[in-house]
């Protein structure tokens, strides 16, 4: 009886074992549930918060104070079971108080804006063209911004010692139908490659002889009017043309004394990589407009006046030591022609140019100049000059030039010039 007793009491035993040993792994898995369900919900609870931070902050309002949230105790999860990977948190950076559209709003209503001085020296003899010993050339202060995604607007004000003028101010709506860029204002014309350059972007301090005799001088081709500019596609190089049509005011070069006597610039420009560091860039210009030629006869509007023009520029840049050495070689030739009451003036001008980076912060360079005079073509200047430049950075320029000239009058003018540069504020690129 005993013995019947004994057995029976080790199979309920026995029973009761293989029980809790099934039990045991579902056990578990309600473990690793129950863990993963608290960590999604301290999840959830930060994603809300984070989301009345961000809903907070775009009203204009402070992000709410973070509640304090009784702390989840991490649940234990068995060994041998990966707990679900959390997703990261992304809190939005309420410190800058920008968020979404309100960082483009803010650039409409808050331009770009740099302001940019041209301090310069000169010493010596010029009795042609006398320059001051000392002064601040030209103080320019720029405005750029984007409007919308279909245009951006660009102004660039000149302050000098005497008065202020506007020297460029234009809209520009990049993504016409035809895959055109169009541009309206007062603008430098694209006509070669030194008309189109600001002041404070020249590789020298003056501008060449041939843009003084026959271009206009330091305003060149700067006059009220649009421009249409358009990429030619083709399998061997990049092609851009550009036609521009102004009221017909560029100071001596041409004057429009009604309505209809307009000027117009064409310029084609073609790009080519010849080498990984090596490009070159040309470049065809005309322009056509009437001339002031004629006041005292009175036969204003009579007489036009049109320029040709070519332009090479050559870039040297290695890869491997970009930041210390580099070369850029250019050349401009201009040809005049200038009707006037004592007959056709036909001439021509050019100039060459080199600048070698030496070091990173260090540039020489030289250029030769030749020019006839733009209403006496039987007479011409040239002119040479070396140029020493040193950039301490980005924001600041120190450059100086020694200038040879010799005029058609005779004379001979040897001078030191010496030019301090210095920005503040966001400037945007220029084209080059």
């Amino acid at each position: 009886m005993a013995c019947r007793f004994l057995s029976f009491a080790l199979f309920f035993i026995f029973l009761l074992n293989q029980n809790v040993f099934a039990q045991t792994p579902a056990q578990t898995d309600v473990q690793a549930l129950r863990a993963e369900i608290d960590a999604l919900k301290a999840d959830y609870d930060k994603r809300i918060q984070a989301l009345e931070e961000k809903i907070s902050v775009l009203q204009g309002g402070a992000p709410p104070a973070p509640e304090l949230q009784p702390q989840v105790p991490q649940a234990q999860v068995p060994q041998g079971q990966v707990p679900q990977t959390q997703l990261p948190l992304q809190v939005p950076a309420a410190s800058t108080g920008l968020q979404g559209s309100q960082i483009s709003n803010a650039k409409v209503f808050n331009p770009d804006i740099a302001v940019i001085g041209d301090f310069i020296g000169a010493s010596g003899s010029n009795e042609v063209e006398p320059s001051p010993a000392m002064e601040m050339h030209e103080s320019e202060a720029a405005f750029q911004a984007i409007i919308d995604p279909y245009a951006r607007a660009d102004f660039f004000f000149s302050f000098g010692e005497e008065g202020v003028g506007l020297e460029e101010g234009y809209i520009t709506f990049p993504a016409i139908p035809g895959g055109l860029l169009f541009r309206a204002g007062k603008m430098r014309a694209a006509f070669g490659k030194v008309n189109t350059l600001h002041n404070h972007v020249l590789p020298w301090i003056d501008r060449p002889i041939v843009t003084r005799n026959l271009v206009a001088g330091e305003d060149g081709i700067d006059d009220a009017g649009f421009s249409l500019a358009k990429l030619i596609p083709n399998p061997w190089f990049f092609l851009e043309g550009t036609a521009q049509v102004y009221r017909g005011d560029s100071t001596d070069l041409f004057h429009s004394s009604k309505r209809g006597e307009l000027s117009y610039v064409g310029h084609l420009r073609g790009y080519q990589d010849i080498t990984d560091n090596t490009n070159i860039d040309l470049g065809i210009s005309y322009a056509q407009g009437h001339n002031p030629a004629g006041i005292a006869e009175g036969q204003l509007g009579q007489f036009s006046t049109r320029l040709y023009g070519t332009d090479a520029t050559l870039r040297w840049k290695p890869l491997s030591r970009a930041i210390y050495h580099s070369f850029v070689g250019r050349s401009e030739v201009i040809w005049s022609r200038r009707q006037q009451p004592g007959g056709l003036q036909s001439g021509k001008g050019f100039y060459v140019s080199g600048d070698y980076q030496f070091a990173r912060r260090w540039f020489a360079g030289g250029r030769y100049d030749w020019s006839n005079l733009a209403t006496d073509t039987s007479l011409h200047d040239s002119g040479q000059s070396l140029v020493l430049t040193y950039w301490p950075s980005e924001f600041s320029q120190i450059r100086g030039q020694y200038r040879r000239t010799k005029y058609a009058v005779g004379l001979t003018a040897n001078e030191l010039l010496w030019q301090f540069q210095f920005s503040i504020g966001a400037h945007g690129a220029h084209p080059f």
